[in-house]
């Protein structure tokens, strides 16, 4: 199924380097001052190392030293390799959060790829919007472009127990509020939870986007779960570096290996891992870069019958560096495969067919990679739910939910925003227990503005206090891959732009029908009309700069929640010369 092209034929970056004219020399000699010599521009493959590093960036903090080991690969293949910096949002620094920048991220890539004489790109990421701005870039440019990700960090470990990356910083924060742990005990903790560079070392957002990656068929066979700091991490990259030079002669392109059945694969391979809701979010938005109509229908679609088989935090017990050792996400696919929830023929960078790549793969550990018949549970994928509180859907992750709240009548307890929440959820004087809904507005793309992870809010401390770990839970916002409970998150359309979620008050009823797909405010649609027509925004809007662009341009989280004037549109791959 390899797709070949003519070779040797002349290449992008000759349009740059090739020839005798004023603006070749103008390129090339510029070049020469870090001492290339010229045979280097004789028509070979430039790779360009798209590099999303920063200090700034911890979980990419070692993206610079993997760089070397791609930049060999390069070499030893015969191509020309040019690190290049990218836009690099973290996940952890950025304010007022990493989402609202994950599509300027894509836009500064895709102009690097165009604007510049690459033929090829290997896009090293990690973080959890790198991974998907940096395949959004690409896909808009089109150019042959491969995946290698930083990989997780090791287990942490607290007084014998193992620490999820983020996961635990939830469970700790709330056991401090119900008194079950000294605010000391949590400063100890905080020392065993990011104890080596990587990611998260749960099934996180991170570990979620180089899964999708893998299952995509974007990057090279096993990249997902190596740890960062494991030697095999550096094997990773000098292959995918050697592979991008041979994708470039071949012209295998993301449009190539991003079709409907690759994103299927990869929505049923999030269901199979407990994946992170975010990947609902960050797979729409690659596929409508090239042009693929894909909807949350065909999440609950896909996903609705497949088990939950990895038992990786937060829906189970393990870590990624566990799954690595049992086989990672090879025999994930695999499984889906022998199950027939796999497209087998999809093709993949290595140039081979998906199944080719796993079907040989082993399972070192059941307890980690389980058999179907004891999955965590035996309906994983994210489910969709609509109703009069949600027309246009809301997304549930089960295997991180409560069983008992999966069908739920509660008085909903209201927050304006995140700073009204805050304000309010330590008061003891707050109505609300163990049997209200907690509803929170204005947090979703345009009401933050960005849409950031607050969604798994966390309980007041009077209900904690009662040994009470969940409760329904209900915004549009996002939550962390890391974090887990009944959360309904993504509520379409969201409240800043007047959809129904902005007129719940408190006292309503709720109804959560996970099994029926239902999300229902109880009242009648003649006082729903009423509320909806009274309406009136009451967030502040950016005036200037990016926060602007964004809040002005930025689309529903049903549709990727990606800038309206970039979805869908491939552009010309080759710039105009100005000199």
């Amino acid at each position: 199924m390899t797709k070949k092209a003519e070779w040797p034929r002349r290449l992008r970056s000759q349009e740059w380097y090739g020839g005798t004219s004023r603006d070749v020399i103008y390129h090339r000699g510029w070049m020469k001052n870090q001492g290339y010599p010229h045979d280097l521009f004789d028509g070979r493959p430039v790779i360009g190392i798209l590099n999303t590093w920063s200090d700034l960036t911890p979980c990419n903090g070692h993206l610079r030293e993997l760089a070397e080991k791609v930049k060999a690969g390069v070499w030893e293949a015969g191509g020309f390799p040019v690190e290049v910096p990218v836009f690099s949002a973290s996940e952890n620094t950025f304010r007022p959060t990493a989402m609202m920048y994950r599509n300027l991220a894509a836009l500064a890539v895709e102009e690097a790829i165009r604007g510049q004489p690459m033929d090829g790109c290997v896009l090293m990421v990690g973080c959890d919007k790198t991974t998907p701005s940096l395949l959004m870039g690409a896909a808009s440019v089109d150019l042959p472009s491969i995946v290698v990700t930083g990989g997780p960090m090791l287990n942490g470990y607290f007084r014998g127990e193992r620490v999820g990356s983020g996961t635990h910083l939830w469970k700790f924060s709330e056991m401090v509020k119900a008194g079950e742990m000294t605010q000391a005990e949590f400063l100890e903790a905080e020392a065993s939870m990011s104890r080596s560079t990587g990611t998260c070392n749960t099934m996180g957002t991170a570990s979620t986007m180089a899964s999708m990656a893998e299952a995509l068929g974007m990057a090279l066979s096993g990249n997902a779960a190596i740890p960062a700091v494991d030697s095999r991490r550096k094997v990773m990259a000098q292959m995918t570096g050697r592979r991008i030079v041979q994708m470039v002669k071949d012209d295998l392109k993301p449009s190539d290996i991003l079709t409907k059945q690759a994103f299927e694969n990869a929505i049923r391979t999030n269901a199979a891992i407990g994946g992170s809701t975010n990947a609902v979010i960050h797979l729409l938005a690659i596929a409508g870069r090239v042009g693929i109509d894909l909807t949350l229908d065909d999440w609950d679609r896909c996903g609705r019958d497949v088990p939950t088989i990895v038992n990786l935090m937060p829906s189970g017990k393990y870590l990624m560096e566990e799954f690595f050792y049992a086989g990672g996400l090879p025999v994930v696919l695999k499984r889906l495969g022998e199950a027939g929830l796999l497209h087998k023929d999809a093709l993949t960078v290595s140039g081979e067919t998906m199944w080719d790549e796993v079907k040989g793969v082993v399972n070192w550990n059941e307890d980690v990679i389980l058999p179907a018949e004891q999955a965590l549970t035996q309906s994983g994928g994210i489910v969709v739910v609509r109703g009069n509180l949600a027309p246009k859907g809301a997304v549930l992750k089960p295997s991180a939910a409560s069983e008992h709240l999966l069908v739920h009548r509660g008085r909903a307890v209201v927050f304006e925003d995140i700073d009204d929440y805050k304000a309010k959820i330590n008061d003891d004087d707050l109505d609300i227990d163990e049997t209200c809904v907690m509803v929170m507005k204005n947090c979703g793309p345009k009401g933050y503005p960005g849409m950031a992870e607050v969604g798994n809010m966390g309980l007041p401390p009077k209900v904690l206090k009662k040994g009470i770990t969940d409760m329904v839970r209900i915004s549009d916002a996002r939550m962390s891959g890391t974090a887990y409970g009944t959360v309904v998150l993504h509520t379409s359309p969201e409240a800043a732009v007047g959809g129904p979620l902005a007129v719940v008050k408190n006292g309503d009823m709720i109804e959560l029908d996970v099994p029926n797909r239902r999300l229902h405010l109880d009242i009648s649609d003649e006082e729903l009309a009423k509320r909806l027509s009274e309406w009136q925004p009451n967030h502040e809007l950016p005036t200037s700069g990016y926060a602007w662009l964004h809040q002005q341009h930025v689309q529903g989280a049903d549709t990727g929640a990606d800038l309206d004037f970039l979805k869908g549109c491939r552009g010309s791959a080759v710039g105009k010369d100005s000199h």
